[in-house]
């Protein structure tokens, strides 16, 4: 039995309701018309935990590992300037009402033929920073903009169908 091959990167969208990693195929193929946002790059899936190295008396061939706390990746979202100011309004909210900005999401990756494959849902996110586009005369690239999500904890959804 071979392994199957693996997903390509570049296929993927972002949505403000974790749900939608849990679609079935009919319906998944509609997401990217639904989707908070068309993005470029999403960077920061992940996390880490804390360890504290503790010498133990009379144990002197190693040292024990001990698990502190947990600390979850900011999410970056990058995508080209739109007319649709919903990530903005989303932090400009988060401003004035940080326990009423919190939103729920996921990454999604999709396979080839556009069906959801893996997901990664995201709980409690804050729009913690926002960056306009750095504009420059002289050169013609997509203006970009970014933000930031610091957000409670993944969950990986794994195997979609």
């Amino acid at each position: 039995m071979t392994a199957p091959d693996p997903l390509l990167k570049y296929r993927f969208l972002v949505t403000l309701d974790p749900g939608d990693a849990y679609l079935p195929p009919a319906q998944a193929r509609l997401l990217p018309m639904v989707a908070a946002g068309a993005f470029q790059e999403v960077a920061g899936l992940g996390g880490q935990l804390e360890v504290l190295a503790y010498a133990e008396g009379g144990r002197n061939d190693s040292t024990l590992q001990l698990p502190v706390r947990h600390a979850w990746n900011r999410l970056t979202l990058k995508r080209g300037v739109a007319r649709d100011t919903s990530l903005f309004a989303w932090y400009a909210a988060g401003l004035a009402d940080s326990l009423g900005a919190r939103r729920d999401g996921a990454v999604i990756l999709l396979s080839p033929d556009g069906v959801p494959a893996v997901a990664w849902a995201f709980r409690g996110g804050l729009a913690a920073k926002w960056s306009g586009p750095d504009l420059h005369a002289e050169q013609n690239g997509v203006a970009v903009e970014a933000l930031e999500i610091a957000h409670e904890g993944l969950t990986q959804v794994g195997q979609v169908r």
